[in-house]
């Protein structure tokens, strides 16, 4: 074989004609300017000329840009993202060593669980950007062997009367909705934010849960050398092509020109590569298997080789193609959808094609695994592209940077003191409350979602804190829930996003299920911003206190930096996905079951108003400090609930967040259309009371002849409990003051985000 030299470019090629002194020169600064053009550095090009002992070429250098970006390489990230806990509690596999995460969740099951991010894509191209995402994060998980059995989502959006906002939250919702009905999976929770700051990037984040025996989970290894490797599932095309790449840059108002970084998505092909590679791996035959999401072949070559400390050689012209004339780097860095990268054993790779020829998916060997840990890349009988498969992945040559940071100039300027604010006409605030677009039903939008697929959710038409899902076989569930909030963790980094953990992991408890695990999708700016970077790293810090609190090992994930628009960044946005485990007969839900049930709130009295939707929204303070969160209480609160409703003290659970008490139970009433009377407790803030977003607050209701059983059970956590009133009649009354019906209340909470979208009805 020979080696083509720069074949991808022949503007390369006229530099290899130059001689004398001038030669050497030349052919570096144009290496330098190639490599900056496709992401990397001066720094970086020069580390990559000395891994290999020479320059590289284009098609090696377009590999070195994918692999060293941000999106796959977390060169930015990593140093403290090791910070985090990645082990311990029910963890099987440990952060990073595989697609996704793995908790033993007992009777020889396991659960996989991860989410990712596809916030660029989303913004040129809303409904692909959103489809392919749902599919990208579904093979993450049934590529170790695991069936997908619930799926969620984290989307944030600009203000939603803004035209731009209506049309990328339809192309959006259409996508997730498009491609997860069809493949099969039920969308069953999520969350929806709306601020300005996303108006021109929003945050598409998209959580996928399986189920796998736990002794038949897949590796993404490549064995041994001599063994088979294929490509199997979808032909290549161009689609993607950099899509790593622009993920790790800011957008613009030029990015829509790069609308073929952005996949297609093929549902039913995946539902076929899905059952497809079930069957396949119960044949015994697969050593190893591996998604091709971020970076196509180059990534999944790359990993697989180096997670195993082998090569590979690769025949690109094998690679079955839907577009002609491609070249090496093309077929290198696609990122069509629905294929995978699969290893066989040598001499079972028969029943490998077998399965996938039953379901009429292609399966086509394109190579070797080789020893010696170098990645071959051949092209039409010529080697295109040589490298060290280690040289490429993170862990190995991948570089690793900690940037500066500093504490953001506007922090300074946010309120803390609250007292001598004038309080709103409560029953005006209250329902103005319920119908902003950040606390409002989201109806309009889950309805757009096929929940019932499969017929294993229990919180369709019975509502909970978080969804649950059966363990098919089992009479166990999982319950399952995305948290956030940007505006919090922009105001104090630390505190919010110890605060959207301790909101996962209350959310789950409220649903009767115990907190196993976190995966985090870290939406960032522009790192190269000491402010930016500071959020992040006090994210990190407040992220790994809370986890280590709840004992919840974060199990993988994602870093989505630049996300800004014209150098203006997107609230810091981490989102934590958790999963939790539970008795099907302990599901715990928010609705009130009965008209003479007993009020409680478990945790301390709080009227801060900080960081809550009144005060920006009613008061348009945006800049104030948020409630500190008591990790050791949240703790024995969570612990609490649990303990009671395993005592079957409870009758119904929801915790207290968006919207602030009020909420919770307007929320609870209009499940039930049950109403309430309620009162404020002596010497607190009426509005702080009620509408201010404290965490570590649970509303409970109880049978009256209960009430002694759930005194005992808050003393015995050392937990405070306060009798706020009971369940009654059909309206909502606080101090007194007649609300409204819930009837009233439901009707304006329900139609709320259809008219903000412009939309007439509440149907989708």
């Amino acid at each position: 074989m020979q080696r083509t030299g720069f074949n991808a470019s022949p503007k390369f090629r006229l530099h290899w004609r130059g001689n004398g002194g001038n030669f050497v020169v030349k052919r570096k600064r144009m290496g330098v300017e190639t490599a900056k053009k496709l992401g990397l550095t001066a720094e970086e090009y020069d580390k990559i000329v000395e891994i290999l002992g020479r320059e590289p070429n284009f098609t090696e250098l377009s590999v070195y840009s994918v692999m060293w970006s941000e999106h796959c390489s977390y060169k930015n990230s990593i140093v403290w993202l090791k910070t985090l806990p990645r082990s311990g509690g029910r963890t099987l596999v440990a952060a990073g060593e595989e697609n996704a995460g793995v908790m033993d969740v007992g009777d020889g099951w396991a659960v996989v669980f991860k989410i990712e991010s596809h916030n660029h894509p989303s913004a040129i191209e809303p409904y692909q950007g959103a489809a392919t995402g749902v599919g990208g994060i579904h093979r993450d998980i049934f590529t170790m062997n695991a069936r997908p059995i619930a799926a969620l989502n984290s989307l944030r959006f600009g203000p939603p009367n803004d035209p731009h906002t209506r049309r990328l939250l339809d192309g959006v919702v259409a996508g997730i909705g498009g491609y997860g009905n069809a493949f099969g999976v039920p969308t069953v929770g999520g969350e929806i934010y709306f601020d300005a700051c996303y108006a021109q990037n929003p945050l598409v984040n998209a959580m996928s849960v399986g189920v796998v025996r736990a002794d038949s989970i897949m590796s993404a290894g490549a064995g041994t050398p001599g063994n088979p490797v294929y490509i199997v599932g979808s032909a290549t095309g161009k689609d993607g092509i950099h899509g790593a790449s622009f993920a790790s840059q800011d957008l613009s108002q030029e990015s829509h020109e790069q609308l073929p970084a952005v996949q297609i998505g093929d549902p039913f092909q995946e539902k076929l590569l899905l059952e497809a590679t079930l069957e396949a791996v119960a044949t015994g035959a697969i050593v190893g298997m591996q998604d091709m999401g971020a970076a196509g072949v180059a990534c999944s070559t790359s990993e697989m080789s180096a997670r195993s400390g082998v090569g590979m050689d690769i025949f690109l012209d094998k690679i079955p193609a839907r577009q002609p004339g491609m070249k090496p780097f093309e077929f290198l860095l696609s990122e069509s959808q629905e294929r995978m990268l699969v290893v066989a054993e040598a001499d079972k790779a028969a029943l490998v094609e077998a399965a996938f020829e039953k379901w009429d998916l292609p399966c086509v060997r394109i190579g070797t695994v080789t020893e010696g840990g170098m990645l071959r890349y051949f092209f039409n009988g010529e080697l295109a592209a040589e490298m060290p498969a280690q040289s490429l992945v993170l862990g190995g040559g991948a570089p690793v940077y900690q940037r500066e940071y500093s504490r953001p100039k506007y922090m300074d300027s946010r309120v803390s003191d609250f007292s001598s604010l004038a309080q709103a006409p409560f029953r005006e605030a209250a329902r103005f409350l319920l119908q902003r677009p950040n606390v409002c039903s989201r109806r309009v939008v889950f309805e757009r979602y096929d929940s019932m697929v499969g017929a294993g959710t229990m919180t369709t038409n019975v509502p909970a804190a978080a969804a649950v899902v059966k363990i098919p076989g089992t009479t166990k569930a999982l319950a399952a829930t995305v948290d956030g909030n940007g505006r919090r963790v922009y105001l104090e980094p630390f505190e919010g996003t110890a605060y959207a953990v301790a909101e996962a992991a209350r959310n789950l408890a409220c649903s009767g299920a115990v907190p196993l695990g976190v995966t985090n999708c870290l939406n960032f700016g522009n790192p190269y911003n000491p402010e930016v970077y500071y959020t992040f790293v006090e994210a990190i810090k407040g992220m790994g206190a809370a986890c280590r609190a709840f004992d919840t090992p974060v199990t993988g994930g994602n870093v989505s930096f630049y996300n800004q628009y014209e150098g203006t960044a997107v609230f810091p946005t981490p989102t934590i996905g958790m999963v939790g485990l539970l008795e099907q007969k302990d599901l715990l839900t928010l609705a009130f079951p009965r008209t003479d049930a007993i009020l409680f709130m478990l945790g301390a009295v709080s009227d801060d108003l900080g960081a809550s939707e009144y005060l920006e929204a009613w008061h348009g303070i945006r800049l104030s400090v948020p409630p500190t969160t008591d990790l050791a209480a949240e703790k024995r609160l969570q612990d609490c609930v649990l303990a009671l409703n395993r005592a079957r003290i409870l009758l119904c659970a929801n915790d207290v967040s968006d919207g602030g008490l009020w909420t919770t139970l307007a929320e609870s009433a209009m499940a039930s259309e049950r109403g309430f009377v309620v009162q404020t407790p002596f010497g607190v803030r009426k509005d702080g009371f009620w509408f201010g977003e404290a965490g570590g607050r649970v509303a409970v209701a109880v049978a009256p002849e209960m009430q002694s059983h759930l005194y005992e059970y808050a003393r015995s956590f050392e937990l405070p409990v306060l009798l706020l009133g009971r369940v009654t009649g059909k309206d909502a009354v606080v101090d007194g003051e007649n609300i409204g019906s819930v009837a009233e209340l439901k009707a304006e909470y329900e139609s709320a985000l259809p008219v903000a979208l412009g939309q007439t009805t509440t149907s989708a």
